[in-house]
Parts: C-alpha cells; sequence; structure tokens
C-alpha cells in the first residue's frame, strides 16, 4: 500500500539541514539558511540541496517543496537528469572499480528519493527518456547490491500501476459538460427526474460528496503549479504544460456543470409551486453541504440559483422560504476577500485534524477560490530576487497550500455511492442561461417580452 502523504511530511520546514557541498554561484556559505530554514538560493544549490550522500539526507518537507515548485524554473525530466548526474558524479560511479562500502550507505537514500518522487509526483515519469535515466543510477549501484535491482523493480511496478489509474481521468466520468441547443432539444422534450430518483437533500448532499471526491482524487499536486508556468515569449502563446492539466480543468468543468443543472432543474417545471419546490430543495442540499464541508458543491448550487433566468423568476421565488439561502449566500459572500467563507473553511480544516469520525474529515474548497489564491502564490515562487536567487520562502507558502488540499482529497468518502444518482449528476442534459430564458418564454407566454425582468415572470 503507498504511503499516505500528511501535511506535515509536505510543508513543514524544521531543521533543514545544509547542502551536501560548498555553495555556487559565488554565494557564501551559510548564506541560504535562515534559522535552520532556506531563505533563497541559487537554482543550483537548491538542486544540490536535493541529491542525497552517503551521509546526508534531504527532509519530507524539502523534497515536496522543491520538486513542486521548481517546475516553474526547471522541467521535471531536466531535473531528474541533473540529480541523477550530480548522484553519478558525487558518488564516482562511472568509475570501473566502486567503493563498495560508500555506496551501500548511499543505494538505500538514493532510492528513497527516487520512491517519494515517483510516489508524488507519478506523471513526470510518463516519458521513457525519464524511466531511462532512473535505470541508468541504479543499474550503477545494483552491482554492489542485488536488492537495489529488486527494489528498482517493485519501484517502477508501482508506477506504472498508479500511472495506468490516473490515466482513467476524471474528463471521462463527464457525459454531457456542455449545455445542449434548446432549439435542437426543446426543454419540453427532456423529461427531468432529479426529485424522482432522490428527493432527500441530504442523500443528495452525499453523493454530491462522492462526485466532488473522485474528482479531486485525480488531481496531481503538480497541476497547481503548470497551469500557471509562464508562457515561452519566443513560440506560441500556448503555455508550455498545457496538456498537463487535464485533470484540474476537468474540475473545474465540473463546477459549471453542477451550476447548470441547478438552473436547468429550476427552469423546467412549468408551474411556480413546482418551481419553488425544487429551490427549496436545493437551498436544503446547499446547507447539507456546508455542514458536510462540502464548500464547493455549496458554492455551485448558489450560483446556479443566482443565475439570471432563476433570480428572475420573481413570483416563485415569493413561493420560497428565503431565510435559509439568505445564511448560505452570506457564509459565501465574496466581500472582505470572501471572509466569512475563509473563516468556516477554518474551521472545517480544524475538525478534520481532530476528526473522530471520517465524515468529520471531509474538506472541499470552493476551488475557483483556491484557485485564485494559489495563482498569485505562483506569481510570488516565480519572481527571482534582486541577486537571482529563487524565493524558497515563496516555495514554502506554496507547498503548505497545496500540501493542505493533498491531505483533503485523500479523505476516503465514507458515503454509500448510489449510482442512480451520480449517474444523472453526469449525464442529465443542461441548458445554457439564453436557452433557459427561451424555455421561460415558452411556458410564460402571457406576459410580454420587455415585462419579464421588471415584472418578474
Amino acid at each position: 500500500m503507498p504511503r499516505t502523504l500528511r501535511a506535515s511530511d509536505m510543508v513543514t520546514p524544521g531543521s533543514l539541514g545544509p547542502p551536501p557541498s560548498e555553495p555556487t554561484d559565488g554565494e557564501q556559505a551559510g548564506q541560504p539558511l535562515l534559522d535552520g530554514a532556506l531563505s533563497s538560493a541559487s537554482l543550483d544549490t537548491l538542486i544540490q540541496h536535493l541529491v542525497p550522500t552517503a551521509d546526508y539526507y534531504p527532509e519530507k518537507a524539502y523534497i515536496f517543496t522543491f520538486l513542486l515548485s521548481s517546475r516553474l524554473f526547471i522541467e521535471p525530466q531536466e531535473l531528474l537528469a541533473r540529480v541523477c548526474h550530480l548522484c553519478i558524479e558525487q558518488q564516482q560511479l562511472d568509475k570501473p572499480v566502486l567503493d563498495k562500502a560508500r555506496v551501500r550507505k548511499f543505494g538505500p537514500k538514493l532510492l528513497q528519493l527516487l520512491a517519494e518522487w515517483t510516489e508524488t509526483f507519478p506523471r513526470d515519469f510518463q516519458e521513457e527518456s525519464t524511466i531511462g535515466h532512473l535505470k541508468d543510477v541504479v543499474g550503477r549501484i545494483a552491482p554492489c547490491d542485488e536488492a537495489y535491482r529488486k527494489r528498482m523493480h517493485q519501484l517502477l511496478q508501482a508506477l506504472h500501476q498508479k500511472l495506468a489509474a490516473l490515466g482513467q481521468g476524471p474528463e471521462n466520468l463527464l457525459g454531457t459538460d456542455k449545455p445542449v441547443s434548446y432549439r435542437t432539444k426543446p426543454p419540453a422534450s427532456i423529461h427531468r427526474e432529479l426529485l424522482g430518483i432522490c428527493s432527500d437533500p441530504y442523500m443528495l448532499a452525499q453523493q454530491l460528496t462522492h462526485v466532488e471526491l473522485e474528482q479531486l482524487r485525480h488531481i496531481g499536486p503538480e497541476e497547481f503549479v503548470q497551469a500557471f508556468v509562464n508562457k515561452d515569449p519566443l513560440a506560441s502563446t500556448k503555455p508550455r504544460f498545457s496538456d498537463k492539466t487535464n485533470n484540474l480543468e476537468a474540475y473545474v468543468k465540473w463546477f459549471n456543470r453542477l451550476c447548470y443543472l441547478v438552473a436547468t432543474e429550476i427552469c423546467m417545471p412549468a408551474k411556480k409551486k413546482q418551481r419553488a419546490q425544487v429551490i427549496e430543495f436545493f437551498i436544503d442540499v446547499a446547507r447539507e453541504c456546508f455542514n458536510i464541508g462540502n464548500f464547493n458543491s455549496l458554492m455551485a448550487i448558489i450560483s446556479g440559483m443566482n443565475m439570471s433566468p432563476v433570480s428572475r423568476l420573481k413570483k416563485t421565488w415569493a413561493k420560497v422560504k428565503t431565510a435559509k439561502f439568505f445564511i448560505l449566500e452570506h457564509q459565501m459572500d465574496p466581500t472582505g476577500n470572501f471572509c466569512n467563507y475563509r473563516a468556516a473553511l477554518r474551521g472545517a480544516a480544524h475538525r478534520s485534524l481532530t476528526a473522530h469520525s471520517s465524515q468529520e474529515k471531509i474538506v472541499i474548497p470552493f476551488f475557483s477560490l483556491l484557485i485564485k489564491d494559489i495563482y498569485f502564490l505562483n506569481e510570488g515562487c516565480a519572481n527571482r530576487l534582486p541577486n537571482g536567487h529563487v524565493n524558497f520562502e515563496k516555495f514554502l507558502e506554496l507547498a503548505k497550500q497545496v500540501g493542505e488540499f493533498i491531505t483533503w482529497k485523500q479523505v476516503e468518502c465514507p458515503f454509500e455511492q448510489d449510482l442512480s444518482i451520480t449517474h444523472y449528476l453526469h449525464t442529465a442534459p443542461i441548458f445554457s442561461e439564453d436557452d433557459l430564458l427561451m424555455s421561460l418564454l415558452s411556458i410564460l407566454p402571457e406576459l410580454p417580452p420587455p415585462e419579464r425582468e421588471s415584472n418578474g415572470e
């Protein structure tokens, strides 16, 4: 079983040992260290700090932090090549006769580093040339202990299994992620049955949590950095890593789909009483999502109910008990940089740390805001200091945010899955705002179009 990563493994700088070789690029000894933790250094020094020796091994916090953010400056394949080259050079693994005693002290540390790298960032090893670097460096130490070759074989097996599982990404889960056309498929021809499948708000909130955690499971930590890697000004405007953020993008599509699904479900019934019933149902679902700690589904539901086709149904809303909805809107109010939501998120995160049950561990953040926060952290990481050093303190801030997210996404969903409900959430047709407005025109023909917005319906 792969080791479950903890946030403390990834973001606690602790007392990082000094780099195992002399500083380069004119740095003075000790300059990269502040109170025992790295503050800033050249990229070469930070790479050197990653390389194990017979007597040194970098802390887990450093490994995760550097492997996550270094891709802002160097591609993972090139980084691995440089690490392997330094290992070969420093341990003299290219010599005809090896110092077996020294290699036996170094070998387990090298294999441990490779195991942590492949476990946490398996997508860095999708290219065959990258696997070649692993085989080459381990092949050089294998004559000193055949157990190294066996351990390498196990490592590669685990890596291939992980890559195969990640290949079945969440984009395959989504059915109709784009709105269908009103002209090709009129709403009246679509049989809506969400309340027929699930009339219990708590049950739907549970199934939404199932979908959220399944989507999150596929997102690798590196996607949060690769989504914002600077574009090459000499090439096209296409980001260098645009093909490596599919899971992150699929999760954003899921949020948008849920927004449109909520609006579509509300607008489809022909009678105000039925529409009001659906609105009140989704308000209760949103409240249960809040109680569970599923803030992403909560925000999607609120966003769907605030879409123009829904918000302009004044006569329908007049039949709705809106007190609970206003409380939820207040919790997700963007005022003060979402200060109310951030307070609720901190509360959920604390509950997760002290959880007595698996349900209390659930924390699903409002993803668009998380992406925004990480964007600004990436901006800070990507900017070098005036002396050309990399700002490692910013690396730590980014690693803390991403590491916390990884801890949350590893939580196993405690609720029993209902495939009929999750299938409906993935495949039910949805309509765009314009098409929903057209559908309202067809079911409310008694009001002339110019009066609809001012008079309600």
